[in-house]
């Protein structure tokens, strides 16, 4: 079993900066891609960033020059840095990583509220 947990959601003001944490804990031989992904009010969840275990980032055009994903892969954490930081991304944001235990399976984690004001 693998558990996800996410921190360092909260209030900040509109341009301020948060940054986020996962940590994969459980029976991990591998971990692949992890990545973030977010749910606002009303909306579907829609991709916020991802990291592969070779490096490769991807991000949604939102985010681009203001959010940036990174990985600590001896701890299994992954990270992501919020940047001038807007009401619109205001949203519950999920953790979710690719994970070998012996079967290769997706995880996610449970959320953590980031709320903008403006």
């Amino acid at each position: 079993q693998v558990q996800l947990v996410e921190s360092g959601g909260g209030l900040v003001q509109a341009g301020g900066s948060l940054r986020l944490s996962c940590v994969a804990s459980g029976s991990i031989f591998s971990m692949y891609t992890m990545g973030w992904h977010r749910q606002a009010p009303g909306k579907q969840r829609e991709l916020v960033a991802t990291l592969t275990r070779g490096g490769t980032t991807n991000y949604a055009d939102s985010v681009k020059g203001r959010f940036t994903i990174s990985r600590d892969s001896a701890e299994n954490t992954v990270y992501l840095q919020m940047n001038s930081l807007k009401p619109e991304d205001t949203a519950v944001y999920y953790c979710n990583a690719e994970v070998y235990t012996g079967l290769r399976k997706m995880y996610w984690g449970q959320g953590t509220q980031v709320t903008v004001s403006s």
